[in-house]
């Protein structure tokens, strides 16, 4: 059962990806990839991938403090396959927090393909900043 996202990225509304897990410094991201999404051999665009993996290791830092955001720092990550997905299916991205101090988290990353293969792995710190308000205002927390 898909849920919302807490932050409203217009760009990962466009690629349609859905919340499926956000707890405990964990994070489980789907996405059924479209055609436009895909790269000449007709699999996942590579672009497309590396944005999963942010947003699924982003999930899993917020999820311990939804009441912040975060920004990437840095990013590494290895393709091993490419991620295929048919129309009715998808791909399963799951971040984890591996370690967080007051201001920085450091998370990796997988893609599965739907027959549950390993298609990438990622790691990423990212920095802890408080949420955005309103007209772009960052809230005091």
């Amino acid at each position: 059962m898909s849920m919302p996202f807490s932050l409203q990225v217009p760009f990962v509304q466009l690629l349609g990806f859905t919340l499926e897990k956000f707890e405990n410094g964990e994070a489980e991201v789907h996405y059924s990839p479209k055609p436009e999404h895909l790269n000449f051999l007709e699999t996942t665009h590579g672009g497309a991938i590396m944005t999963l993996m942010d947003v699924v290791m982003a999930g899993a830092a917020r999820s311990m403090d939804p009441e912040f955001a975060v920004m990437t720092i840095e990013m590494k990550t290895s393709f091993m396959r490419p991620a295929k997905s048919g129309p009715e299916e998808h791909l399963v991205a799951k971040g984890k927090l591996l370690h967080r101090t007051q201001n920085m988290a450091f998370t990796e990353g997988f893609i599965f393909d739907p027959s549950g293969q390993l298609c990438a792995h990622s790691t990423a710190t990212f920095k802890y900043t408080p949420r955005p308000g309103p007209r772009g205002h960052s809230k005091v927390i």
